[in-house]
């Protein structure tokens, strides 16, 4: 199983942090490795703890967050993914975040489900980066710089982003390279959740062009649904 992904998380307010951290926390994909209150820490911490991801408040104290995302860029070793979490939503600061490469911007107040929104989007992508080829063709390289990939929809309201990763997550590993397939009870034992959830997430899969369902005849002539990754 692939390991968390190591997050530091960047503010200067004690409280917000410790509503940051539970949202991160609360993401099974996602560990809190160290919290910097300034610009100076949050680089020094950067360069000693190399995280997978930073949150990162544009407002410090000391350095502003945008020049802490430059001179984070420049450190050695593989890039770390940036996301925002900041009062400022200024076009300017907005524009430079972008320019500055974070994968995500979001303004504060945010809820939790945005944030985990986001941390499905970044887990996605390191995804996709890790499961890359080295040599890569041209919709392979369109899929990486896309970001989250097309045809990728909200889940319908009662559904969310996360647990639908983990039930997409849970039909690849049950159906493997062999080409198998799984029932809804077999994906719902994997999650842990009930059937009738696993099968809504499984059946906006099949919409969403990400799964396909098959019938199955079993010995009482009754057939039960089974699902494969696309």
């Amino acid at each position: 199983m692939t390991a968390p992904a190591r997050t530091l998380l960047v503010e200067d307010d004690p409280t917000v942090a410790v509503v940051h951290r539970g949202f991160v926390e609360s993401h099974p994909r996602f560990v809190v490795v160290g919290e910097a209150r300034s610009g100076a820490h949050a680089l020094r911490l950067a360069a000693a703890l190399r995280p997978d991801l930073v949150l990162l408040d544009l407002h410090l104290p000391d350095i502003g967050g945008l020049d802490v995302l430059r001179r984070m860029r420049l450190l050695p070793g593989e890039p770390i993914d940036v996301v925002a979490t900041t009062a400022v939503r200024e076009l300017d600061s907005v524009r430079q975040a972008m320019a500055g490469g974070v994968v995500a911007y979001l303004v504060k107040p945010f809820t939790s489900a945005a944030l985990r929104d986001r941390l499905d989007e970044v887990w996605q992508r390191r995804e996709d980066l890790r499961r890359a080829r080295d040599m890569l063709d041209q919709d392979e390289v369109d899929t990486l710089l896309a970001g989250p990939r097309p045809g990728t929809t909200a889940p319908p309201k009662g559904l969310s982003g996360r647990s639908r990763t983990l039930v997409q997550e849970a039909l690849a590993r049950l159906c493997g390279p062999a080409d198998a397939d799984a029932s809804a009870a077999e994906v719902a034992d994997a999650v842990g959740m009930s059937r009738v959830s696993a099968r809504r997430y499984l059946e906006h899969l099949v919409g969403e062009g990400r799964a396909q369902v098959a019938p199955r005849y079993g010995a009482t002539g009754r057939p039960e649904n089974r699902y494969r990754p696309v």
